[in-house]
């Protein structure tokens, strides 16, 4: 883990963080083009996350974005937050790199006072469901989305 920088998105990581989060999802089974259009959030990462009071890290490898997650306020609950785009790239994902991008968030969100981290994942991504639930979250509801096909898992944890 220590060959992975950690820092603040920065807007001249715009491409790099739209590229890692399709290939991510892709190689996960979670890309579906026609949903492409609720990524918007990732074109408006400023203002989205850093300006709405949240947090976007990227995580840096030999000159290259591995890495990234981030959150914002949670819109009808002001202890709590919604972590969300955690990405690791597929070629370097079991070298903690996801679990460092983790804490650093759920560190961050702590010093702004939030309480509590509440995200969605896919029953399609089965990693990601293992790997949340490893660190703490507990399944709290699923939803199914007719139009997509798919069912949301609901995760929350007290931070």
């Amino acid at each position: 883990m220590a060959d992975l920088t950690l820092r603040r998105y920065r807007p001249a990581d715009a491409d790099a963080v739209w590229d890692l989060h399709e290939r991510a999802l892709r190689d996960a089974g979670g890309w579906d083009e026609a949903f492409a259009h609720r990524d918007t959030d990732l074109r408006s990462v400023q203002s989205e996350y850093l300006d709405a009071g949240g947090e976007f890290l990227v995580g840096h490898r030999h000159g290259s974005l591995v890495a990234m997650g981030a959150f914002h306020p949670h819109v009808d609950d002001a202890d709590a937050m919604v972590l969300r785009r955690m990405r690791v790239d597929p070629a370097h994902q079991r070298r903690g790199y996801g679990t460092r991008v983790l804490n650093e968030l759920e560190a961050r969100a702590r010093k702004r006072g939030y309480d509590r981290a509440e995200l969605d994942t896919t029953t399609v991504q089965t990693a990601a469901m293992a790997f949340y639930e490893q660190h703490g979250y507990e399944q709290v509801g699923e939803e199914y989305v007719d139009p997509a096909d798919m069912t949301l898992v609901f995760y929350e944890k007290n931070l």
